[in-house]
């Protein structure tokens, strides 16, 4: 008899053992159920270079010419073409005889204005060249 007990002690011990075991190996997983899921937001991306490869890019009815592509992207602008935007009546799209405007990259930032809207730009031939009237020295 004892030793019949020693067993079932054993065999319980082991069996309380085991299932604390696969207790703590259980994995939840929690679905909305069927259907479509929302696409997870893109990560932003947490640095641009300082290149100045200047794109025209437009959210909305604005349009902006920034300093690359990286930045227009994290500002939640669509890329229109490569190069400053051209103001003007041709909307954009060439041929109006305007010249490019070329700025330096030094960083000198300005606080400029545009139909109301306030924007700090590095420098104010940046802020010019994107069609924006300088209105103080320093960010906004």
């Amino acid at each position: 008899m004892k030793f019949l007990a020693a067993i079932f002690s054993r065999q319980g011990f082991a069996i309380l053992l085991l299932s604390a075991i696969l207790a703590a190996c259980t994995v939840v997983v929690d679905d909305d159920g069927p259907g479509p899921h929302p696409r997870p937001p893109r990560p932003e991306p947490q640095y641009c270079s300082k290149q100045y490869e200047p794109v025209c890019a437009r959210r909305g009815g604005d349009r902006q010419t920034f300093a690359n592509a990286c930045l227009a992207d994290r500002a939640g602008y669509r890329i229109v073409r490569d190069g400053p935007c051209r103001d003007g009546g041709d909307g954009g799209g060439g041929g109006g005889g305007e010249e490019q405007t070329f700025c330096t990259r030094e960083y000198a930032p300005v606080c400029a204005r545009r139909h109301g809207e306030m924007r700090t730009f590095p420098n104010a031939c940046e802020a010019r060249a994107s069609d924006y009237r300088v209105v103080d020295d320093g960010p906004c």
